[in-house]
């Protein structure tokens, strides 16, 4: 089923179905976003008209090329990660996919990133964030995301499953216990709509109200 779903649902470069083939082998590509979870962000940047995007959480590069690569000729992507080893083999895929103009890298704890282009006077500027990094920190970056998108602007939020051990009441590690209470907070919270889905490992979605 999934060699049929990567047949039928992903459209992809050679370079970015590279790159996902060499993080198979790599000690840390369970990091890497799921190709279909890759392809919904980029029909979410069609569906959204998407012009400026934001990533916290970059690893080697894999979203952030499939986003940057559907984006228009004079379209941004900011990409926040704080590994500066992963950000410059990031760099090197970009640019061998023709991305790496269009793509903005920030190495430095993302918080410090987020406000950053706030006290640069760019809240209500993007069009869309995905989050895909440190979980006990998520809640924060949504924070900052809700301020730097315009309304109707999306957050996405990988992981929202760990694994399964979110319904799971014997997980207590941190990043699980503040992915429940992320997923407890934003269902009831009046300023988003919210939606969880079953893509890849729970894919999280806000859509800033007006």
């Amino acid at each position: 089923m999934q060699q049929w779903l990567l047949e039928h649902g992903v459209r992809e470069s050679a370079t970015a179905s590279a790159l996902r083939a060499q993080m198979e082998t790599h000690p840390h590509g369970g990091m890497q976003t799921a190709p279909e979870q890759a392809q919904f962000l980029c029909t979410l940047i069609h569906a959204l008209g998407a012009k400026n995007v934001l990533e916290v959480g970059v690893f080697t590069g894999y979203s952030a090329l499939r986003m940057a690569s559907v984006l228009p000729a004079d379209g941004r992507l900011v990409a926040c990660d704080i590994n500066a080893q992963y950000m410059v083999e990031a760099q090197r895929w970009w640019s061998e996919a023709g991305v790496g103009d269009r793509i903005d890298a920030r190495v430095a704890p993302a918080l410090d990133t987020l406000d950053a282009l706030l006290d640069d006077g760019e809240a209500g500027t993007f069009d869309l964030m995905y989050i895909d990094a440190d979980k006990t920190s998520s809640d924060a970056y949504c924070e900052r995301g809700l301020q730097l998108l315009r309304v109707n602007g999306v957050i996405a939020v990988d992981n929202m499953f760990r694994g399964g051990r979110v319904a799971d009441p014997t997980a207590d590690d941190a990043s699980t216990v503040a992915t429940r209470s992320l997923a407890a907070k934003w269902v009831d919270d009046p300023r988003v709509a919210w939606s969880l889905l079953p893509v890849g490992d729970g894919l999280g979605l806000l859509v800033k109200k007006g």
